[in-house]
């Protein structure tokens, strides 16, 4: 059970985080890094990424840890707080508890689904 009355994460704000569990990255390092790691499904556009990191960075989840120009422009570097890494590791226990939840319940496609112990009451319709 949660033991944090935090809300779940969002998705971008989870994978933004997930990118950074390996070190400090910059903004359109992450970019690449949230596609690859999502599997496409989470592409940010530079607007939707400073949002999230706006955010990540007001709750201390983020710290800037540094600023190198590179072609006239500032890249600015982020890395995973502590308390980042922790509120990460609490979302992803959150969702495998919850996929656990389905998965356990499925039928497993190669076994035949177990009887349930109650019988059709419908009829054959006359043909």
């Amino acid at each position: 059970m949660r033991s944090s009355s935090r809300a779940s994460l969002r998705e971008p704000s989870y994978f933004v985080l997930a990118a950074l569990l390996d070190g400090r990255l910059h903004g359109y390092a992450v970019v690449k890094r949230v596609a690859e790691l999502s599997g496409g499904r989470v592409k940010l556009a530079a607007g939707s990424l400073y949002s999230v990191i706006d955010r990540l960075l007001g709750e201390g989840l983020l710290l800037a840890d540094g600023e190198e120009i590179v072609n006239g422009r500032a890249r600015r570097y982020y890395r995973l707080t502590d308390s980042g890494q922790a509120v990460l590791a609490e979302e992803a226990d959150r969702l495998a508890e919850a996929a656990r939840v389905v998965h356990d319940r499925l039928p497993n496609p190669t076994s035949p689904r177990p009887e349930t112990g109650r019988r059709s009451t419908r009829r054959a319709l006359p043909a």
